[in-house]
């Protein structure tokens, strides 16, 4: 591993206060081009770009070889072989995700029934290829747990891609806003990635070794990842089979705002959590725990009172920010949060798997939750219609959980009691909120079961 010039706790809590503060800031910039896009874009544009960029997604993380986790986590990670290896091999890797897309897009079209995908499908795949050839700079960083240094590059890039959408949005009023949009902003990434770091300037290579390392690494990624995908996307996908795509687009909208701690917390877990337990994974496992144990405590005390709180104010936002077009994501808000809470604990503790080297853990959550995904939500809509879909959307995260928690279990850091802990302070959290609410007039925010 190299040597830290920092304590790694300082690191660490540099890490995660850049974290917060970085996904904060980019949660507002999402959140205020998301509403002007709606006033420039029909609901029927969201929904199909949810399917489009859910089947890109699952195309990439089903060719994903861990190549970033890879030099995080490998002791020569910041070997120039290693990582010159492993940007030629995330090139290759981009052309055949490319050549993927070109395949799959006349299927899509005639599953769906939507011919539009016949060439959004295609011209998006391009931005695997652009993307391929990014610098390897933002993983050497995080590596370095110089979390402040991506976190600035993330959010400038996220402003020139939105500013670039909404411009595009506004000129075109159609799908090829998304294109077009998709396209610059994936090159805008590939190009200011070798700003990073300067001195690091990838080149083509073919270390045996590096690459028996990283595909060795990156068997079990691929297969955890692929069905990360399954878990977390495939939602959309059947969604966009049973439901219109207007439907869809509503549901993304409250998707979004539900998903913000789980993606604040996926954030931390993978630049703060992952690197700092990659550091210490030689210490003795019973010290190993308690460290992870302590550290975590206030990450999900905290969390469970925040998610509460947007259990009871979610839907007030929406109301207040979208037109009557989304009154729909006012109901799903509520419901989706209350399934974020699983999410939170499995992604508190699922990074200390990974640091382990043990990613057939998260390969095995992932697929319990796409079973549930796969299985209860066709069924949920023939009993219950969209509301029991997004009940079983919701419940979803709860087998995931179950599985990390065995593979904590295993590998001796089990979490169940702080779990537990958790877990009643955030009902009870909820319940308190929710009488509050009722008290001064807001109504309750789970009135779709009354």
């Amino acid at each position: 591993m190299t040597t830290l010039k920092k304590p790694i706790k300082k690191l660490a809590i540099r890490g995660a206060v850049w974290t917060i503060v970085g996904y904060g800031a980019s949660q507002i910039v999402r959140f205020i081009g998301n509403i002007i896009l709606t006033k420039l874009l029909v609901p029927e544009f969201f929904g199909l770009m949810a399917v489009v960029n859910t089947l890109l997604m699952g195309i990439e993380l089903f060719s994903d070889l861990g190549i970033g986790q890879s030099i995080i986590q490998n002791k020569r990670g910041e070997d120039p072989e290693f990582f010159n290896t492993a940007w030629t091999l995330q090139i290759g890797r981009g052309f055949l995700v490319w050549l993927i897309c070109l395949l799959i897009s006349y299927p899509a079209a005639r599953f769906y029934q939507e011919p539009r995908l016949l060439w959004l499908v295609p011209i998006m795949g391009l931005m695997s290829i652009i993307l391929g050839f990014a610098s390897p700079a933002p993983a050497i960083l995080n590596r370095r747990m110089a979390i402040d240094k991506v976190i600035i590059f993330d959010f400038i890039v996220q402003i020139l891609s939105l500013s670039s959408l909404i411009i595009l949005a506004w000129w075109f009023r159609s799908l090829w806003a998304f294109a077009i949009g998709g396209l610059m902003g994936g090159t805008i990434r590939t190009v200011g990635s070798y700003f990073l770091i300067p001195e690091t300037r990838p080149r083509f290579a073919w270390d045996k070794t590096a690459l028996k390392e990283l595909l060795s690494f990156g068997r079990w990624m691929f297969v955890a990842t692929a069905l990360m995908f399954l878990a977390e996307q495939s939602d959309r996908l059947i969604l966009g089979r049973l439901l219109s795509f207007k439907i869809v687009g509503v549901y993304t909208i409250a998707a979004t705002l539900a998903n913000m701690p789980r993606e604040v917390i996926k954030n931390l877990g993978y630049r703060v959590i992952f690197p700092t337990i990659s550091n210490q994974v030689d210490l003795p496992r019973e010290s190993l725990r308690a460290k992870i144990l302590r550290q975590r405590q206030l990450i999900v005390f905290v969390c469970a009172v925040m998610l509460a709180l947007l259990v009871n104010t979610g839907d007030l936002v929406i109301a207040q920010v979208y037109d009557q077009r989304y009154a729909e994501a006012r109901w799903m808000m509520p419901i989706l949060c209350c399934g974020i809470w699983f999410s939170i604990l499995f992604h508190t503790t699922s990074p200390a798997l990974l640091a382990l080297g043990k990613p057939v853990y998260s390969a095995q959550s992932n697929l319990l939750r796409f079973l549930m995904i796969g299985i209860g939500m066709p069924l949920a809509f023939s009993l219950q219609g969209t509301l029991g879909v997004i009940i079983i959307i919701a419940l979803s995260d709860f087998p995931l959980y179950l599985a990390n928690l065995y593979g904590l279990w295993c590998e001796k850091l089990f979490s169940l009691i702080q779990d537990i802990q958790a877990t009643a302070l955030f009902v009870g959290m909820v319940v308190l909120f929710a009488i509050i609410r009722n008290s001064i007039g807001l109504g309750n925010p789970f009135q779709i079961f009354l």
